[in-house]
């Protein structure tokens, strides 16, 4: 209950403070990949040992979450912001198997620090040779001062990495 009203309370000050968020981007990326079509999208993963450093009293509330972020960022992706090609999406942090896709999206650097601000770098990788074709260098991907939990803010800043993959892929 305590968690909810802080939660509760924390959203009216987002509500009645907003912020701008500023407007950078990634650099476009080196190679064209406008032409893929079969996308294999990694798992945003962060690192479950980190539950207790931002106030979560059980790890499997922590990945509860996390996997709840994930499931939100991977139907952002296949409804709007990667529509129109064929997804296949990590089903857990242990998935990686990107054969007979054109393309795989791997997320590293994977932290969230004490403000709940997502920071990772997203890696593009052509899986037949197995090399990088392109790299949106880690990031913060949220807005400065910011009030939410976890699972929040999460879906947040995923919608927020999805729209710098989609600049990638243009």
């Amino acid at each position: 209950m305590k968690r909810f009203i802080s939660g509760a309370a924390m959203a009216l000050l987002c509500v009645a403070l907003p912020i701008s968020v500023e407007a950078r981007g990634p650099k476009p990326p080196s190679v064209d990949m406008s032409n893929i079509k079969t996308i294999f999208v990694g798992w945003v993963d962060i690192d479950p040992d980190e539950y207790r450093l931002l106030g979560y009293s059980t790890k499997e509330d922590w990945l509860k979450d996390v996997a709840k972020a994930n499931a939100y960022f991977q139907g952002d992706l296949k409804s709007g912001i990667l529509a129109g090609r064929t997804l296949t999406m990590a089903k857990s942090r242990d998935d990686v198997d990107a054969a007979g896709n054109d393309l795989y999206i791997k997320f590293t650097d994977v932290t969230e620090d004490k403000s709940y601000r997502l920071h990772l770098a997203v890696h593009f990788i052509d899986p037949k040779t197995n090399t990088e074709l392109a790299v949106i260098p880690s990031d913060a991907y949220s807005a400065k001062g910011h009030f939410c939990l976890l699972e929040g803010c999460m879906e947040y800043e995923v919608h927020k990495v999805g729209e710098s993959i989609k600049k990638q892929l243009k």
